[in-house]
């Protein structure tokens, strides 16, 4: 690689790391034809996700950091002082096919800055993802970043050659993106979004290619004043409404001309980590939006405990449940139970009576458990009821590892 190629990717690679949307789950498997490179798996082609679900193993660049908008929040907006570059099509596509054919990348997540028209950007988007595809028989994870201003055609060619689509909804309320991301409109992204959804539902029917791994979307948290139980009651809408696979809750840095924005709530890091596992009780546990917020403290989730046990807490009244006996439902409110342990509590008491010591054998989260269960040598009598329950059971809060870009090189 020539140094001035090398200089472009730590450049562009560096400024794409602001973009968590990059998880590649949900492709369909699949192996290059003959004379052709790459494959997908049906559980994800990537070989490590951060703590909060960050996916490093594509190669994750921009094709660009040059941007029309000034959107307050980006370190790539029109006016903040960065060094830019930018890629060539063909400069994208031999960087990812060598770093491919050298084990080092086994996918591609491409965004860019607006550069002379949201068409314009996308179009050459599509040309890097034809190009893998159409000239190399590239059958490697593509993750695009479309634009909702760009024109629907281009974004539904986009959906013929990527994996996955995505828009950034970035801010959870309208007035946000009014004072922060002014050239941005809330609506125009949710329209976007919702004719997305709806070609992705409609190809499935018919049985064709597009973005067989869905689409997904990314919101700040920190850059405004929006509480947690705003930001959760944003993703359930964004979830019943455009089916998404997965939201993306990326932790506002503030740069430094820009730290004033940051309003005086908990660090973004730690609120990150938290909404993730709301949003996780919202994807696999059954709970309502209106559940998770009414777990948290004038609308911010508890940092020193997680939302299921933060909910379990304020709900006593409903503990303890008999394990031999409770619904699947209610045994999914259980802290320190997850989906798999609860299908092998339901599995295995079918056969025999379970004791606390079963119950151990099937999660590695008794602790938690323990004062919200029934078994048939246990009962915890006064200590749900416990004013220092809390204090118990509490943990110093564990911080997702800041976003890395995995060396690609040298």
């Amino acid at each position: 690689m020539d140094d001035r190629l090398a200089k472009k990717l730590t450049i562009l690679a560096d400024a794409a790391k602001y973009d968590a949307s990059c998880a590649s789950s949900g492709a369909p498997k699949r192996r290059a034809d003959p004379g052709g490179l790459g494959s997908t798996t049906g559980a994800g082609i990537c070989h490590a996700y951060t703590p909060d679900g960050r996916c490093v193993s594509l190669l994750k660049i921009l094709l660009t950091n040059y941007c029309l908008f000034d959107c307050a929040y980006c370190i790539n907006r029109r006016s903040s002082n960065v060094r830019r570059a930018s890629f060539t099509v063909e400069e994208v596509i031999t960087l990812t096919v060598e770093f491919y054919k050298r084990n080092t990348i086994e996918g591609l997540f491409l965004s860019s800055g607006i550069i002379r028209s949201p068409d314009h950007t996308m179009e050459q988007l599509i040309r890097v993802a034809k190009g893998l595809r159409q000239r190399h028989g590239f059958r490697g994870y593509i993750h695009l970043k479309t634009i909702p201003e760009a024109s629907p055609w281009l974004i539904e060619q986009a959906g013929l050659y990527a994996d996955r689509l995505s828009i950034n909804l970035e801010l959870p309320t309208e007035a946000s993106l009014e004072r922060l991301a002014p050239e941005k409109d809330g609506a125009a992204i949710e329209t976007a979004m919702g004719q997305m959804s709806e070609r992705i539902v409609q190809a499935r029917e018919e049985k064709r290619r597009f973005a067989p791994a869905g689409q997904s979307t990314q919101v700040i948290v920190g850059a405004d004043a929006s509480t947690d139980a705003t930001l959760i009651r944003k993703s359930a809408s964004l979830y019943d409404a455009h089916a998404l696979k997965r939201i993306y809750y990326s932790a506002f840095s503030p740069i430094p001309d820009a730290a004033a924005l940051l309003p005086a709530k908990p660090p973004p890091l730690q609120r990150e980590h938290r909404l993730y596992q709301a949003d996780w009780l919202l994807r696999y546990y059954a709970f309502s939006a209106e559940d998770v917020a009414a777990a948290s403290d004038e609308g911010m989730l508890a940092l020193d405990i997680d939302p299921k046990l933060a909910w379990a807490l304020k709900h006593r009244e409903r503990f303890p449940v008999d394990v031999n006996h409770a619904d699947r439902e209610l045994l999914l409110r259980v802290p320190g139970l997850g989906v798999r342990a609860v299908d092998k509590i339901v599995a295995a008491r079918r056969h025999t009576r379970l004791r606390l010591a079963d119950v151990a054998r099937l999660t590695s989260g008794l602790k938690r458990a323990r004062p919200f269960l029934i078994a048939a040598d246990h009962a915890p009598t006064r200590l749900t009821d416990r004013l220092d329950l809390r204090a118990r059971l509490a943990e110093p809060p564990r911080l997702p590892e800041p976003p890395r870009q995995l060396a690609l090189f040298g």
